[in-house]
């Protein structure tokens, strides 16, 4: 039995972190935690080449079959159904600047409709590519938490719609984006690096979809497609938050792919913490991403529920029911019954690249559950004729391993930083190029 004073501790250890953000507060300090690498418990993993009626998938050719299972199972049991018949239409360009970053690159701001009517949900997609390309440009694709004008330099980039997280850090106090906050996110996204390794960017706010807090869906995407509208009943498989924001991911790389300056077959989606585990379910789900990058996406994203090491499922779901299905919150205390785990999300990328990353101070997203949970996934990798990862114990701090399946645990606490980029950017040049 883990002691209160225990759980208090570790607790006030990890209150700044980044990943629990505002909502630090909102979270039951009775829920028990673990940081302690020695009192993991043993664990039984799911069998990911093990079909339902107990076959074993011993070919590429009986994948297909497993991996739609395995959609099916995440659907219904964390993430929740995506409803039928949502619009996937065009969007338009709003702006186009060709001389923009000192004439590096050409930006484009396309709003892109989620839903029909006179009065759509709206996801703002700002697009930076490489003014001297001469031929389309493979881009990286990712939603970011502050609004666009966050991850840029340049002040003419409107501020987000509609509601944002309070963050200390940049004056965000009320939940409206003001220009204090211009520019706050840009190390996280170093748009004149990437254009000069020959990428483009393109960044939406995950807001524009769905406000992230629980009751966020009335006003969002979810909400706007609901039979009911604001007093619609979820039912237990239904949709969640991270299903939302994967969907609008999806319809960002539809517009990616109608330009022909931008390579759509080339689309390289990131994702960082929860938005991290909206990669990994989006690219899960749509095959047409090229590759898919997790950075320190923890529990719900890489990091294997059975380990009991770091932010647990009961825990998760205590502090943001909004972002899975009802359904998850059945194995808050049998997670053991759970039919999946991560791993087998991760292998559902394959063979597509998948990267991993972790940092070596964001011990709540469980750095070697992370890697775990590539590692297991390499199986299925290996099965399709690719490469993934060495063997079952973390790299060294800073250095990067594997090939299909490729990770590396970063010195430092829970960020996207420059540093991760460049192990991605090397990455992308190795399965994009």
């Amino acid at each position: 039995m883990i002691s209160r004073s225990f759980c208090l501790r570790i607790w006030t250890g990890w209150l700044g972190c980044f990943c629990l953000g505002a909502w630090a507060a909102q979270i039951p300090r009775t829920v028990p935690i673990n940081d302690v690498e020695e009192s993991v418990p043993p664990y039984s993993l799911p069998e990911v080449l093990t079909l339902r009626n107990g076959q074993r998938v011993t070919s590429a050719q009986q994948w297909p079959q497993r991996r739609a299972e395995l959609v099916h199972l995440f659907e219904d049991h964390v993430y929740g159904r995506i409803p039928s018949g949502l619009p996937r239409q065009p969007g338009w360009v709003v702006e186009t600047r060709r001389d923009a970053l000192g004439g590096k690159a050409i930006r484009q701001r396309i709003q892109i409709p989620l839903t029909r009517g006179p009065h759509p949900i709206l996801l703002d997609l700002l697009v930076y590519r490489p003014s001297q390309a001469t031929k389309p440009v493979p881009i990286f694709l990712g939603l970011n938490f502050d609004g666009n004008h966050t991850v840029t330099p340049e002040t003419d980039v409107p501020l987000a719609r509609g509601w944002v997280a309070n963050r200390p850090r940049s004056g965000v106090t009320n939940h409206v984006a003001n220009e204090a906050s211009r520019g706050t996110d840009a190390e996280a996204w170093p748009i004149a690096r990437i254009l000069e390794r020959g990428y483009g960017l393109a960044t939406a706010y995950y807001g524009d979809a769905e406000a992230d807090f629980d009751g966020g869906w009335k006003q969002g995407l979810r909400g706007a497609v609901a039979p009911q509208g604001a007093d619609h009943h979820f039912e237990p498989g239904d949709w969640g938050s991270i299903a939302a924001w994967s969907w609008a991911l999806s319809r960002a790389l539809d517009q990616l792919s109608l330009d022909p300056a931008i390579d759509g077959q080339k689309v390289a989606l990131l994702g960082h913490s929860r938005l991290g585990k909206t990669a990994l379910w989006a690219g899960a789900r749509d095959p047409r991403f090229a590759l898919v990058i997790a950075n320190e996406s923890g529990e719900g994203g890489a990091a294997l529920a059975r380990r009991f090491f770091g932010e647990t499922t009961l825990r998760i779901n205590t502090s943001f029911p909004h972002w899975f299905n009802g359904r998850f919150k059945d194995y808050n205390h049998r997670i053991a019954d759970l039919p999946v785990d991560q791993h087998e999300l991760a292998a559902l990328i394959a063979p597509r690249p998948l990267y991993i990353a972790s940092a070596e101070q964001d011990r709540w997203a469980d750095p070697k559950g992370e890697y775990l949970g590539g590692w297991h996934a390499s199986e299925v990798y290996r099965l399709l004729g690719k490469e993934g990862l060495p063997g079952p114990d973390l790299p060294a701090v800073n250095r990067s391993v594997g090939e299909s399946v490729g990770y590396h645990i970063r010195s430092g606490p829970h960020a996207l930083t420059e540093v991760d980029w460049e192990f991605y950017l090397k990455f992308a040049d190795r399965h994009l190029r």
